[in-house]
């Protein structure tokens, strides 16, 4: 079918909306009328990583919400009709899938982050008949249609606001789920969230809805700082501070749990030297940089690296939606929507902190 799609062609060109032809569903995929996709910082490491251009060109997007149009053949759990919010896709197959840990599936990579099917096939063209990668994430959804699969699409209550809740398949369960899940963040405990974005301010009111005290912002932002403190960080400073480490230190005495999501190596050496003597420091962040420590600093310390926080999506997706419900989780304190015709302009505003967390709408 055709349908219209921002594509990237090129790690430093603008997205450029086009006409394109996207492939049937195939057995286990799902064809979905996006009405909203969040827009995140991975979608965006495509122009960063020193990597070939081998996933360009493509159609990023990877925290799509729309309808279910039409399925594939053995297709039981989703319906045409269903409201579905996209996620990350696993195999089901696994080790990891069948423990219930589907982030860490063994294909992760290979489903989610080449732009391809598992069997190389790149799932649409263009107008002359080029071929165009749209697997980012198993939807490529910076578009108006996508073809996800059953295993990565959460059927939702279609009363919700599917021009909401979006990023709640990435950004929000990504930051949410690692205070929660990955470092099982307690009652009392200190939690210090390295970068006030999308997904550290999803940190800050999971750590609150955790009962963690104190709660630390760090951002290079004054206005993402100031709305850190308003979702409940008791605690905001300022990255750039000479004095940071002291100040964490004076406020926390050295803190439980820390959660960077700059992917900046001095803002996680700053994470990894500010923990108590059994603290555990987890990262998220998209980044390649390599990160050089004494082995004794690990002593006592646990450092890890989590994908979209160790969450199950059909199981924390729903426990999400109930926060939010419940007032805990404000979502649009932190989006602005944009149509996908302007899909520039809300990277620009994504990249200068004008906006947390843009949302395009088809």
């Amino acid at each position: 079918m055709q349908t219209r799609a921002a594509v990237l062609r090129g790690h430093d060109r603008p997205f450029a909306i086009e006409d394109v032809e996207l492939g049937d569903p195939r057995p286990g995929e799902v064809l979905v009328r996006v009405a909203a996709v969040g827009m995140c910082h991975t979608d965006l490491t495509v122009r960063e990583r020193a990597r070939p251009d081998g996933i360009l060109p493509a159609i990023l997007g990877h925290e799509g919400a729309g309808v279910v149009e039409r399925v594939g053949d053995g297709v039981t759990r989703v319906r045409p009709g269903d409201h579905v919010l996209l996620s990350v896709d696993s195999c089901g197959g696994c080790r990891q899938c069948h423990a219930g840990e589907p982030a860490y599936c063994a294909e992760f990579r290979e489903r989610n982050l080449s732009g391809l099917r598992t069997d190389g096939s790149t799932g649409a063209a263009a107008g002359d008949g080029s071929p165009i990668a749209s697997r980012w994430f198993a939807q490529s959804s910076f578009a108006a249609h996508a073809v996800a699969t059953e295993r990565n699409a959460v059927v939702i209550d279609p009363s919700l606001p599917l021009e909401l809740l979006g990023p709640l398949g990435c950004g929000v369960q990504t930051g949410a789920a690692a205070i929660l899940l990955g470092l099982g963040v307690r009652p009392g405990d200190s939690v210090a969230v390295y970068g006030a974005g999308a997904v550290g301010l999803s940190a800050v009111m999971a750590a609150k809805l955790a009962g963690a005290s104190p709660i630390i912002a760090v951002d290079l932002h004054p206005n993402r700082r100031d709305l850190a403190r308003d979702l409940g960080a008791t605690h905001a400073f300022d990255g750039a501070d000479p004095d940071l480490p002291a100040q964490i230190t004076a406020a926390a005495g050295g803190v439980d749990h820390a959660l960077d999501t700059t992917a900046v190596p001095s803002v996680i050496m700053t994470a990894i030297t500010t923990l108590t003597m059994r603290g555990s420091c987890a990262m998220v962040g998209a980044g390649t940089a390599p990160i050089t420590f004494p082995p004794p600093l690990l002593s006592g310390r646990t450092i890890t690296y989590l994908l979209e926080g160790g969450a199950v999506p059909h199981v924390f997706i729903p426990r999400l939606i109930d926060h939010w419900r419940n007032g805990d989780l404000p979502l649009d304190r932190l989006t602005r929507q944009y149509d996908l015709t302007a899909i520039n302009d809300a990277e620009r505003d994504s990249t200068n902190g004008t906006t947390i967390k843009p949302i395009l709408v088809p």
